[in-house]
């Protein structure tokens, strides 16, 4: 479990942000407030503000309201989580610089932390992760341990707790096998620029859109189709608008929750153990969720009469959009790809 681990990454972070938030002073330390009634015996109270950018109705915010709960139980209230869904403090790098300014404590981020850490990129690359154990596997190998560590050294944030996210997949309305299906194919993607290169490296022709856009684009004709895990494809109506869901799964990963390095330090052993045995058994609770409800986004879409194409030539995929993946990536990050390929 992630919460054993970060006992040893604990040193890196005392050494990365010294002795911790005690300064409330000059808003640089901790969003937290603090209250305590030394006279009546009370313990001190601290508040923490967590904020993301999903839904209410997402595994995420799930989680984190039950990692909120366990917390409370845990520490006898004395730790008190508010959990903003939504993006009511922010977008994902928003909330993590409140977090790096000292004026909110927690988030959910992935990949997008590579803007200060760069291994954090290799949590998201076409193809970095066979299936679902392999990706297991790196986040609880030395490979894991040394994202984590750089994202603790250089965001400033601990990683508490991980979500698998669903693979990404193709919709179009004619099945896809290899990427001889693809010329020319005009397809939606984010504005990620290893995913546009991947796309144009298979043949198609790919084109950077918001993703509140992308159903009238399917229904004008302006694009082909477009990729996204099965509760997007859900939760955008695609099947209204799309025949296939084409198994390609070209991209697996993952986010953490993650703490303020300062926040975590300012705790005593007995309340940070609290927090860490939260995290683990929010771990198993988000995982559980996960499996029920990505099955089930699988059949609502076959329900609503998408066809899930399995036949897939995936190493084929793999094979044309490598050469993309080492462009753009540095020699450090493709050189940790290898790493994370050679891992059985």
């Amino acid at each position: 479990m992630l919460f054993l681990l970060l006992a040893g990454l604990l040193l890196v972070t005392q050494a990365a942000c010294g002795s911790g938030g005690g300064s409330q002073s000059g808003g640089q330390g901790p969003s937290q407030t603090q209250s305590s009634d030394a006279s009546e015996g009370k313990k001190e109270k601290i508040s923490w503000k967590m904020g993301h950018i999903v839904v209410e109705d997402h595994i995420w915010h799930k989680t984190a309201v039950k990692f909120a709960e366990l917390v409370a139980e845990k520490t006898d209230g004395q730790i008190e989580i508010t959990v903003f869904p939504n993006s009511q403090l922010g977008g994902e790098v928003d909330v993590l610089n409140l977090i790096r300014a000292g004026t909110a404590d927690l988030t959910i981020s992935g990949e997008t932390m590579a803007n200060w850490a760069p291994k954090a990129a290799l949590m998201a690359v076409p193809y970095g992760f066979r299936d679902e154990e392999h990706m297991k596997k790196v986040i609880a190998s030395d490979i894991g341990r040394e994202i984590e560590s750089e994202i603790i050294e250089k965001v400033g944030v601990t990683p508490l707790y991980y979500h698998l996210r669903a693979p990404r997949n193709l919709t179009s309305n004619k099945p896809v096998h290899s990427p001889d299906d693809v010329k020319n194919f005009r397809i939606r993607v984010p504005n990620v620029p290893l995913f546009l290169d991947a796309w144009a490296a298979v043949g198609a022709k790919p084109q950077v859109m918001d993703f509140k856009e992308v159903f009238t684009a399917l229904q004008q004709n302006v694009i082909d189709g477009q990729e996204n895990p099965y509760d997007l494809i859900y939760s955008g109506s695609l099947y209204e608008v799309q025949k296939y869901v084409n198994q390609t799964e070209h991209v697996r990963q993952w986010v953490y929750v993650v703490i303020g390095n300062k926040q975590l330090e300012s705790l005593s052993s007995e309340l940070k153990q609290a927090v860490l045995e939260a995290a683990a058994e929010a771990q198993e609770y988000g995982q559980e969720l996960f499996t029920a409800e990505i099955e089930d986004y699988r059949q609502k879409l076959i329900d609503r009469v998408m066809q899930i194409n399995e036949d897939v030539d995936r190493e084929a995929f793999k094979q044309a959009m490598e050469e993309a993946v080492r462009k753009n990536l540095s020699e450090e990050q493709f050189a940790l790809y290898e790493r994370i390929q050679q891992i059985q």
